[in-house]
């Protein structure tokens, strides 16, 4: 597997976290990798070579051919990609309450969501480009679409407010803190967040503080749950680990095991890529 990230221009980090670009064989037989929830929403385009069967995304026992480009808005549980042959990624990570404003979409809660949108035109250009290992080219394409689309859209000083304020605090924050760093009511953020991005201040702070622990999971396993916990303002040990497995679908345990033998294969910030 080969991944590589890149920062977006500055006039896009309110709303992007990174560009990046992943590749990986498959071989002929059909195998699945899993994507584990974040704090992020992506926006993916992806193409295949030498594959025999379709690209397919399943979530919650639901199994479908997977489009390209998709939405992969925020997850509250694993979703598996199944494929065969190379699979070459370019995609868009986007702050949550910046996505569907940025793409001119309503929200949305559903994992991979298909759409119909001017972005597909950017599709064949850009398997071009992946396909003939001219990535620098390719993201140069896609930013320059999104500044395109970023000067198109209003500045929302509160959400923006709200949004680094959570980040800051890697979703530790109370809504009512929140809310006061944006200089808004509980009652317009979570209005203006429910808009923007199809989830609550508390989801979208949930899945935060969990990427946190699955992050210090995966680099330091051996990290108690207690200091975890306490750390990242969990009621206890047990609430930390009831929301590690509502989002990862295994314990805390389980996975620093993983972890620790090596098993799952993970890329730069964090993609949430793992072999299964």
């Amino acid at each position: 597997m080969y991944h590589q990230e890149f920062e977006p221009p500055d006039e896009l980090r309110d709303s992007i976290k990174c560009f990046w670009y992943n590749r990986r064989d498959f071989g002929d037989t059909p195998s699945s990798f899993e994507i584990i929830p974040d704090g992020y929403a992506e926006i993916i385009f992806h193409f295949g070579r030498g594959s025999k069967t379709p690209c397919s995304v399943s979530s919650k026992g639901i199994s479908q051919i997977l489009p390209s480009p998709c939405v992969m808005g925020l997850l509250d549980q694993p979703v598996h990609i199944t494929s065969t042959g190379t699979m070459e990624i370019m995609a868009v990570r986007c702050f949550p309450w910046t996505l569907f404003d940025l793409l001119g979409l309503p929200s949305g809660k559903d994992g991979a969501q298909i759409f119909e949108h001017p972005i597909a035109q950017l599709q064949e250009p850009l398997r071009a480009w992946v396909q003939a290992s001219k990535i620098d080219e390719a993201l140069t394409l896609v930013t320059r679409y999104f500044l395109d689309a970023r000067a198109g859209v209003p500045a929302d000083s509160l959400l923006s407010k709200a949004g680094s304020a959570m980040s800051k605090a890697k979703g530790t924050l109370p809504v009512r803190q929140v809310a006061d760093a944006a200089h808004a009511t509980v009652r317009t953020l979570e209005r203006q967040f429910k808009r923007s991005s199809g989830y609550s201040v508390k989801d979208v702070s949930g899945l935060m503080r969990f990427e946190q622990v699955r992050n210090e999971l995966w680099l330091h396993p051996q990290t108690t749950l207690a200091d975890l916990a306490l750390t990242l303002g969990y009621t206890d040990q047990s609430h930390l680990s009831r929301e590690f497995k509502r989002y990862s679908g295994t314990t805390p345990a389980a996975f620093a095991k993983k972890a620790k033998s090596g098993q799952q294969i993970l890329g730069g910030d964090f993609v949430a890529f793992v072999q299964a």
